[in-house]
């Protein structure tokens, strides 16, 4: 296991967490994409997994992962068709890395058996094959702010692991607890200097699902604390646990926190709740 100081990204993609799935469909198609998610997840000398189904694309996740979480997002955003096949992160099938080598979700594959991975790149992916419902701004200097504060928030996203993992071990994370919240402090700033209730504007625009998955955890990770000073952040919390989107594929603090602790326990329950 990586030290707290130098978690890199392919353990992070690993060590997500959860939320149970609140009881509300904005459509048909939401539901059926929560029931998709429902699967257990595969692992080495699982069977591999049938033809993409007709007019989908694939999504090869794990039910507790936020960078996962992103890609779902968007899919659910964009109404896609879609299948998702979760799969143990512990113990890898052989034909997922055959995929992709790498071995991490989100892994989105299409019908013509092209394969894409990296939550931001699959995410930008479905943007431009699918237009319906464009996320991303059309305006070239808007897409560069969301990437370039994107940048600022992967700087952002170890202290959430550091600071709870710390304290699940029961160290002293003083020192990274006030770093975090000087780096949320500029996640403030960015809403201040929009002066939109969101990081995109006056709707949910991709950013702000790129960036959420680790808010839906705060609680569980004991880091609400940190908001205390960003009122424009946490009130942006707030506008998106409302939305419907992030409803339909969220889960409780109590799930989360299921996971995580089997997590932290070396036993990682990847079926909770199935």
């Amino acid at each position: 296991m990586p030290s707290l100081i130098n978690i890199n990204v392919p353990f992070i993609s690993e060590i997500v967490t959860s939320h149970t799935i609140r009881r509300v469909y904005s459509s048909r198609v939401t539901l059926i994409n929560i029931m998709a998610s429902s699967q257990k997840s595969l692992g080495k000398g699982s069977a591999a997994p049938g033809p993409v189904p007709k007019d989908h694309i694939r999504l090869y996740s794990m039910r507790f992962c936020p960078f996962a979480q992103r890609t779902r997002l968007v899919l659910n955003a964009k109404g896609i068709k879609h299948d998702i096949i979760n799969i143990n992160l512990k113990d890898k099938p052989d034909w997922f890395l055959e995929k992709n080598p790498l071995g991490l979700v989100p892994t989105l594959e299409t019908q013509s058996g092209q394969v894409i991975y990296e939550s931001p790149i699959t995410c930008e992916f479905l943007d431009e094959v699918y237009p319906e419902k464009q996320l991303c701004p059309s305006d070239p200097f808007e897409r560069a702010q969301q990437k370039m504060l994107l940048d600022l928030y992967s700087k952002v996203i170890p202290y959430f692991y550091k600071i709870s993992m710390g304290k699940k071990r029961g160290e002293d994370v003083a020192a990274f607890e006030v770093e975090f919240t000087e780096k949320l402090s500029l996640l403030n700033e960015a809403l201040a200097k929009k002066k939109s209730k969101y990081f995109g504007g006056d709707s949910v625009t991709m950013i702000d699902y790129l960036i959420w998955p680790w808010f839906e955890r705060a609680e569980m990770m004991r880091l609400k604390h940190c908001l205390a000073n960003t009122p424009l952040l946490s009130k942006w919390v707030e506008c998106m646990f409302e939305d419907p989107v992030v409803k339909a594929t969220m889960f409780s603090t109590e799930d989360h926190k299921v996971f995580f602790d089997s997590y932290m326990d070396g036993s990682p329950n990847y079926d909770h709740g199935l």
